[in-house]
This record gives C-alpha cells, structure tokens and sequence, in this order.
C-alpha cells in the first residue's frame, strides 16, 4: 500500500526534489508550498504522514503544527534548519513525532517516516483491546478510551500509553522508551519524554497519577 505523504515546504527546488524520491520509492507526496494551503489539503483528505518545514512566510511550521494537532494525529517530521535544543523542545511540546536538520539524507528520511508510519499504525488484529483500570486501548484502532469516554492523543502520546501498559508495574527507563517509541534513529534526548509523558499527563486528567515518576529511573504505569 502507497503511503500519501504530504509535504510542506516553501523552497521549490527542495519540494520537488523530496516529491521525486518519495514518488521514486512507491509513495504518493502531495505538495503544499505554504502554511495556509497545507491546512485546507489537511482538512480535506487524509495522509499518512506530513513532513513539515519550519521557516516559512506567513504561517510557520510551529502553527501549521499546532492546528494540525486540534483534529488529527497523522504523524509529523519538521523538516528545519534550526537545530537547537530548544527549538527541537518546542516542537515536541506542540505535537511533533520527528524533527530532521537541514541538510539531511534523503534515504535516512525516507526510513525515519516509513517507521513512524508503521509505528503510528501498529499492526494488531482487529478486537484486540488492553486495559488498566479506567483507561482502555483499542489497539486495532488505535484508539485511547477512558471511563468509556475517547481520549485524542497524538501518535507518540499513544505510543507511550501502549509501552507503559504492556509493562505495567514495571520501571520503563527514559532511553527504552526512546528507543521503543522513536526508534534508534532518535536524534534528540531524554527529555523529548518528560514532554509528552507531561502532555500526556494533561490528557488523562484525573487519571493522570497512573504514571509514576521513578526519581532518577524512569516512568511506571500503575492503577
């Protein structure tokens, strides 16, 4: 199956040379050439994945982002040239799943997408489901249910859910969480999972204390 990738970048050339090689590897890109009209393809069809620049006239890739967020959790790789640590913090705080600095690998690229693609769908039969006390995970759809009721979490805020659940009562240190649900190939830190462990937090509300902080250790699920 084609993934349908859509791509955000404001520099023609780069655009298209990131269209050919998706298009060269079996994929579907979709180009958008600014902010604005990324958000009305969005709203209009589906993809699989957005790679999104940053530096952009008009709407940037922090706000495109940050909209994007409120009604889907398609997975999303900023595509940047800043390449600090904060900038990468804020990023992830606003619901970004990658972040690759200019200038990258088209290849590297390709696999970081294609295994986040795979990652945010998971490959479960259809009707299995994981429980841990009020909170329920539909893993065929993906789906996050607390006291019956359906949590919006982006794909990484569900990626946690699920390790921290499938090991629960178990201390999951910061780097296996890194590695099992970004992949070896994370190019940030430890503490792109104190944000989404915080946002995640947020999400579940009342429920929130099921994740213990181990001080010095890691995370812990626990009802």
């Amino acid at each position: 199956m084609n993934y349908r990738i859509l791509i955000v970048e404001d520099e023609a050339r780069l655009r298209e040379v990131l269209c050919d090689y998706f298009n060269s590897r079996g994929e579907e890109p979709f180009e958008a050439a600014d902010g604005a009209a990324a958000l009305a393809m969005a709203a209009e069809q589906e993809f699989d994945a957005v790679l999104l620049d940053i530096m952009m006239p008009g709407l940037d890739g922090y706000s495109v982002c940050r909209l994007l967020r409120q009604k889907s959790d398609v997975p999303i790789i900023f595509l940047t040239a800043l390449s600090e640590e904060e900038d990468k913090l804020f990023g992830y705080e606003l619901g970004a799943d990658d972040y690759v600095t200019k200038p990258f690998s088209m290849s590297l690229l390709y696999a970081k997408t294609a295994a986040l693609i795979r990652r945010s769908r998971g490959s479960m039969s259809e009707g299995d489901s994981l429980r841990v006390g009020e909170i329920r995970l539909d893993l065929a759809a993906r789906r996050v249910y607390v006291e019956g009721k359906e949590l919006a979490l982006t794909p990484k805020e569900y990626a946690l859910l699920l390790c921290l659940a499938q090991n629960r009562g178990v201390v999951m240190s910061r780097e296996q969480l890194l590695v099992k649900c970004w992949g070896y190939d994370f190019e940030g830190d430890s503490r792109a999972v104190d944000t989404q462990i915080k946002r995640l937090r947020e999400k579940l509300g009342k429920h929130a204390d099921c994740i213990k902080t181990v001080i010095k250790a890691g995370y812990r699920l626990e009802v």
